[in-house]
């Protein structure tokens, strides 16, 4: 058996970067490469024990829980290379059209029942413009928003324009998913029916109404560290209020069928990185962690998760809403969080003084 001498500066610098963050600082590029470079196992718990108090110093116990509803499901017209709803691939996902308003309401009612915070409306097309379409979507938006049980969210696609984003935030949406999912360069390798400044304008669109904005990414594409890191700090120039990890779940007939799955601990790290990158925003996981996780899904909070996607996803299965209720108990956190608060939370002020731990600082 071989032994690796423990390295007490690479401690150090871990631990000075983490309490640099925790009382308010930020960490730069370099920086953040260098933690998701990170390779032994004791380096990475290091990381992560950091990442767990910059959470809890900005979120508490709480955890916040959302859902989706997928109101029309496949033939997208999009190559996204991750995703079985492409009309470009032969995959089992299913097809349907734009569902009717009574099974969203029911969705409500369940996602209340759990303590969910927030439903979003999910669909499988290009993106949203003005017409018929939309007039349905803000009339199922006001609904909703009527019922006052969760927080109406949407994730639509490709914004066409400034009016249909206002439309969206006249009809009560509060929140907007339109992840960037990965960094600019390897986006190509990703998708190439849209460009990723379309992205970025339907993003700056939504600014404008005055919605909130959920973007983040997927791991696990065949993307290097680098566009990992690359990610995290153009969610940061972006604005992101909510950051959804997924970790690609592969799915045959798609062209990421064979990628070989990330290891465990090499997620943990990526959600310890970015919370270094992202203190007070709500980093959410979200698609993949069942079948990538496994039993180390409690770990994504120590590793300065403090959000999470219950309920199944768009084309996989996720695992019972009780039994994530259960782990949140048995991890003395609370999924009881105001649906409307996220904005303080992500925007951040501290609600007690930052920490003043002793640490050693060790030049980069």
């Amino acid at each position: 058996m071989s032994l690796t001498a423990f390295d007490g500066t690479i401690h150090a610098r871990i631990g000075e970067l983490g309490a640099r963050v925790l009382n308010g600082g930020e960490i730069s590029r370099t920086e953040a490469l260098w933690l998701f470079n990170l390779e032994s196992s004791s380096d990475i718990l290091d990381l992560m024990s950091w990442a767990n108090r910059i959470r809890e110093h900005h979120k508490g116990n709480k955890i916040h829980l959302c859902s989706i509803v997928n109101i029309k499901a496949g033939g997208c017209p999009e190559n996204c290379r991750f995703c079985a709803q492409s009309a470009t691939y032969q995959t089992e996902s299913p097809r349907y059209n734009m569902v009717d308003p009574e099974p969203i309401l029911a969705a409500v009612d369940e996602a209340q029942s759990n303590g969910v915070a927030a439903v979003g409306l999910v669909a499988a097309w290009r993106g949203l413009e003005e017409g018929p379409m939309l007039d349905e979507l803000c009339n199922a938006f006001g609904k909703m928003r009527e019922t006052g049980k969760t927080r109406p969210d949407a994730s639509l696609g490709i914004i066409k324009s400034q009016k249909v984003a206002d439309r969206l935030k006249e009809a009560g949406v509060e929140c907007y998913n339109h992840n960037l999912e990965t960094s600019r360069g390897f986006f190509p390798q990703v998708c190439t029916t849209h460009s990723y400044e379309e992205r970025l304008q339907t993003i700056h669109y939504l600014k404008q109404a005055g919605i909130k904005i959920c973007s983040g990414g997927i791991i696990g594409m065949g993307e290097t560290r680098e566009d990992r890191c690359e990610l995290a700090f153009s969610l940061k120039e972006v604005g992101a209020h909510v950051v959804p990890i997924n970790i690609l779940n592969p799915i045959a007939g798609t062209p990421f069928a064979g990628n070989e799955p990330l290891p465990p601990m090499e997620i943990l790290k990526t959600i310890a990185c970015f919370r270094f990158i992202l203190p007070r925003q709500e980093i959410e996981i979200a698609g993949g962690r069942t079948v990538n996780l496994r039993d180390l899904q409690s770990m994504v909070f120590m590793a300065g998760a403090s959000a999470v996607m219950v309920g199944n996803y768009l084309t996989t299965l996720n695992q019972p809403v009780e039994k994530d209720l259960q782990m949140l108990k048995d991890l003395g956190l609370d999924p009881s969080w105001d649906k409307h608060g996220f904005s303080d939370q992500a925007q951040g002020e501290a609600k007690r003084p930052p920490a003043q731990p002793e640490v050693a600082a060790v030049p980069a």
